[in-house]
């Protein structure tokens, strides 16, 4: 008989807090789940799940408590739609769309589900960190100076934002406390 149980809290992803954490199970950790994997999500107001997309995956996201806005960007016809979803509301994101969550309770905590038992990620922040300013410059004209020195706070990936170079904002113009510094991704149990 394989192993079918995985305590989720046992293989952090990413987290920058106690507050803002995800935790994952993949078929890394439990073998016989070729064809999904889940993401147990929680947000503090003032922090973000960064934009990002997954190549090989849709997502589901299940909201368990609180409130968040869920927005998604259609590659076929650039269109931005958020979603306001509230517990026990579901949002679902096809593969390859462009997303990010931002809650708007004090706490949100979502479960996502994938269609794919090893989900892949590109993080908006790793494209920006990683794409030369000039190459910014030739492609949309932008200042290729000011898109460095805005984009020189992004040290590595972000996954929940912002980063721990950058003030958080519990209320727009005023800052609050940036909490503990961000820990990076773990090892995959």
């Amino acid at each position: 008989m394989p192993n079918l149980a995985f305590n989720v809290r046992d293989n952090v992803l990413f987290k920058r807090n106690e507050d803002n954490v995800a935790y994952e199970v993949t078929s890394t950790q439990l073998p016989p789940m070729t064809g999904g994997a889940f993401t147990d999500l929680r947000l503090g107001r003032g922090h973000i799940r960064e934009p990002h997309w997954h190549p090989n995956a849709w997502e589901l996201h299940v909201v368990v408590a609180g409130e968040a806005d869920i927005s998604v960007m259609c590659p076929d016809s650039p269109q931005l739609v958020n979603y306001r979803a509230k517990e026990g509301q579901v949002v679902f994101v096809p593969a390859g769309w462009w997303h990010w969550i931002t809650p708007v309770s004090e706490k949100v905590h979502l479960h996502a589900f994938f269609n794919h038992g090893q989900p892949e990620t590109v993080h908006g922040s790793d494209i920006l960190r990683l794409t030369p300013p000039e190459v910014l410059k030739n492609a949309y004209n932008v200042n290729a100076a000011l898109a460095g020195k805005a984009f020189a706070p992004i040290m590595e990936s972000v996954r929940i934002g912002p980063p721990v170079s950058v003030p958080v904002q519990s209320e727009p113009g005023k800052p609050a406390n940036p909490g503990q510094p961000y820990l990076n991704e773990k090892k995959k149990t």
